[in-house]
């Protein structure tokens, strides 16, 4: 290998070790793992910052600003399609136009053949039709700014139950989006406890200086892995539901939650038992398969869903009436 081709191969991996570093690295330590001199280290640095890389230096460790550079990713063509899934997922989660959405759509777009290309444009045409929201879109960036950097973020939070409206200061653990809405899942300085907030409740975001550090038994998935969707709580219930023979196929089909046991029945049905805090939260899903599902427990979900089909009946009754 030539000497040109071992320095651009070092430049690379020095420049990966200091982004997978958010603490940074000495001088010391990138010269051992990467077997060459101090001085070596330093001309490299040098021509890392020339090249446009954003350097942070402090304490004699050397580190990457993540949230002023991302380096150059190399896709395949599935691995690029992947994106490409997820990019169309988030124009149905987002109901308001985001610029970032929407230039990233048109980035990925241009290195796809014409038919995949030809969707995303579709979608970054369709989002651009939604209406224009500002004041939510630098919402969201600050937010993603204060994860990248590990900087507390002050927030206005606006209760949707109570319509109080309340400044709360929160160290954003993670940002997850779902099919109501994206939520920042962080720890909140006034509740002393973790919390998850949805961005559109937000009324504005400021980034703060005071910097912390997202423990590292943390971990997202194992948050939500008891939630349906997004709401978590010490409390598990066991959530059993029984479909009917026609619903079965489709119930089948996937996995619907981590917890989730499948029980065929002899009359073609199935029961369904899952393990989820908040069931409340399964209330629209479960009223989307309408006759299809019984709740068979907890006691009280049977009850709020029994009361709510009832009262939908009264009401397609009575408008039926007042029609004749």
């Amino acid at each position: 290998m030539s000497r040109l081709l071992n320095r651009t191969a070092r430049l690379r991996r020095l420049e990966e070790l200091l982004l997978l570093s958010p603490n940074g690295l000495s001088v010391a330590e990138l010269a051992k793992r990467l077997e060459v001199n101090r001085r070596t280290i330093y001309r490299d640095l040098d021509f890392l910052s020339f090249q446009g890389v954003p350097l942070w230096q402090q304490g004699g460790r050397f580190g990457v600003i993540r949230t002023h550079y991302l380096a150059t990713v190399r896709l395949s063509y599935h691995e690029a399609m992947a994106l490409v899934l997820a990019g169309l997922q988030l124009t149905h989660t987002l109901d308001k136009q985001n610029p970032h959405v929407i230039s990233a759509l048109r980035r990925l777009a241009t290195t796809l053949p014409e038919m995949p290309a030809a969707h995303l444009k579709r979608a970054a045409e369709r989002m651009q039709t939604y209406p224009p929201d500002p004041a939510g879109v630098s919402v969201l960036e600050k937010i993603a700014e204060g994860w990248g950097s590990g900087r507390k973020v002050k927030v206005v939070y606006r209760s949707p139950d109570s319509g109080v409206v309340r400044a709360r200061i929160i160290s954003p653990y993670a940002l997850e989006p779902t099919g109501s809405g994206v939520y920042v899942i962080g720890f909140d300085d006034w509740a002393d406890d973790m919390r998850t907030f949805k961005l559109n409740r937000l009324e504005s975001a400021q980034l703060l200086d005071e910097s912390y550090t997202i423990p590292e038994d943390f971990d997202a998935e194992a948050f939500l892995s008891s939630s349906w969707g997004i709401m978590t709580g010490d409390q598990i219930d066991e959530v059993e539901l029984r479909f009917s023979a026609t619903a079965t196929p489709i119930v089948a089909e996937r996995q619907w939650h981590p917890s989730q046991q499948l029980e065929m029945l002899p009359n073609g049905g199935c029961l369904l038992r899952l393990k989820v805090s908040q069931p409340l939260e399964m209330q629209p899903w479960i009223r989307s398969w309408a006759s299809q599902v019984e709740v068979l427990a907890p006691d009280w979900l049977r009850q709020r869903i029994a009361v709510e089909l009832q009262q939908a009946a009264e009401q397609y009754t009575s408008t039926r009436l007042a029609i004749t």
